[in-house]
């Protein structure tokens, strides 16, 4: 039965009856990385640079170098990377349990009200209403907020720093109590460069998405983009990040797996 279910898979995909959507940034040196205040170490950009390009200095092939921070680009947060997770053995990039690479998705479409507010809240409000009318978040799903911010090109109106802090949408810590608490999610993903609200530092508590996520074993995903091509449930999302021996986390090419009607 295993068998045949991988092979209908395979042939399924093979014809585009089953659409592979890359939910992933391409990254650049002009990526934006979260800016943190100037007390705390930064992360630095991402560079390349070229070893070999057909030529004297290999003449035959062509790569690069390439520097970057694990939470660079479309990234994974694993459970370490803060300091509520930083116990789990299976907390790293390296001993994950790879069965939690795969996983069902749900996409909660917040685009009107980030366009609207760029400091919009998810708040527990909004999930029921979303359960409502979707049914109700399937255990170990991912939970995915559509916000639109990656179509912000520009990557200073995509950090969107102001005096008081950044200003970009994300949940609120009731949110992401109740994912973790009545929710048994696989993780939370966005849109923005940090899987919480750019005002997350004043909440409580502070860095909800970090703090509750992580520390209840649960996973980030952030920098998405494309999820306007999600359906709101029914897709897969594949999720590997590079196997760092205690990685905190990694750059990822995120797919999901999309069922045409």
């Amino acid at each position: 039965m295993a068998k045949d279910t991988l092979e209908k898979l395979a042939k399924a995909i093979a014809k585009k009856k089953i659409r592979v959507i890359d939910l992933t940034q391409t990254l650049r040196p002009s990526t934006p990385v979260i800016q943190l205040p100037p007390q705390f170490a930064p992360s630095s950009p991402f560079s390349i640079s070229e070893i070999s390009h057909y030529d004297e200095k290999g003449p035959a092939w062509y790569w690069n170098d390439i520097a970057l921070g694990e939470h660079t680009g479309t990234h994974f947060d694993a459970p370490i990377h803060w300091v509520t997770g930083k116990d789990y053995k299976d907390g790293a990039t390296d001993t994950v349990d790879v069965q939690r690479f795969v996983a069902p998705a749900v996409v909660i479409n917040c685009a009107k009200e980030a366009a609207k507010d760029e400091k919009f809240l998810l708040t527990p409000k909004h999930i029921l209403a979303w359960e409502k009318k979707h049914g109700q978040i399937p255990d170990g799903a991912w939970v995915l907020m559509r916000s639109d911010w990656s179509k912000r090109t520009d990557p200073a109106l995509f950090l969107n720093a102001k005096e008081d802090g950044p200003h970009t949408p994300g949940p609120s810590a009731d949110a992401v109590r109740f994912l973790v608490e009545e929710r048994n999610v696989n993780g939370w993903g966005v849109e923005a460069v940090g899987t919480d609200a750019g005002q997350g530092f004043a909440f409580e508590p502070a860095f909800p998405a970090h703090t509750l996520m992580h520390g209840a074993n649960k996973f980030g995903l952030a920098s998405l983009c494309n999820l306007d091509k999600l359906p709101p449930t029914g897709a897969v999302l594949i999720v590997t990040p590079l196997k760092i021996e205690r990685g905190s986390g990694s750059p990822v090419r995120v797919i999901a797996l999309v069922q045409d009607e």
